[in-house]
């Protein structure tokens, strides 16, 4: 894992995707596909993409919810299909599987209208053989960026990276075995939430996600 630790708390989103870029800038000239997790993640893969001259695309992955405690990720799915599952958190709060199978489906059905709302026609860029930069604006659990990564190997990338300004100690270890290599600029303690690590973490709004994907390769 290669981590640097940029000051915090960090500007916006546009501060994290150049920190991200500027890391990654080994990178340039292999024109990566850079993914970003709506919506946040899309913000900060734009400014990677634009930085590496590389095809951004989006993946949409859902949080599975805990019963009685939705804020509580139990795993998470993807829009695709591919999914994750805590087993740890399954077996210490004895949820059941029918339980599991229900919230399954109903994320994956969201997910996929997502998808389809924030592509509005624009088709989804090939991975297969493809250096894959996978983006989130920042990793609590790491359920929904452990979805899209099995999902990113599932399509065929030839090398997968996962790159975060901000996240848990504990998520971004356990993403290593998900991934070629894991960027993980800040993992402070207590972690809190993504939000705290951020001056300005306004909402991203599903045509802001939807215009950045509209845009020509490597645009700002």
């Amino acid at each position: 894992m290669q981590a640097r630790t940029p000051e915090l708390p960090l500007r916006d989103r546009d501060e994290a995707g150049r920190l991200l870029a500027e890391h990654l800038a080994h990178l340039a000239g292999t024109h990566p596909v850079v993914l970003g997790i709506p919506r946040g993640g899309v913000a900060i893969a734009a400014v990677v993409a634009a930085g590496l001259d590389g095809d951004l695309d989006v993946i949409v992955a859902r949080k599975l919810g805990a019963p009685m405690y939705p804020e509580l990720a139990i795993g998470a799915v993807t829009a695709d299909g591919g999914r994750f599952l805590n087993l740890d958190v399954l077996s210490s709060l004895g949820i059941p599987d029918h339980y599991v199978e229900a919230e399954t489906a109903r994320q994956l059905k969201e997910a996929k209208a997502r998808e389809t709302r924030l592509r509005a026609g624009h088709p989804a860029v090939e991975l297969a053989g493809r250096t894959v930069i996978l983006c989130d604006d920042g990793l609590a659990t790491g359920a929904t960026m452990r979805a899209a990564a099995r999902s990113v190997r599932e399509r065929g990338a030839g090398r997968l990276i996962i790159a975060v300004p901000v996240g848990s100690r504990q998520a971004c270890e356990a993403l290593a075995d998900e991934a070629d290599e894991v960027v993980c600029l800040a993992q402070p303690e207590p972690f809190g939430a993504v939000g705290a690590h951020y001056i300005h973490f306004e909402p991203v709004e599903d045509e802001t996600v939807s215009r950045l994907l509209r845009q020509p390769a490597g645009s700002p």
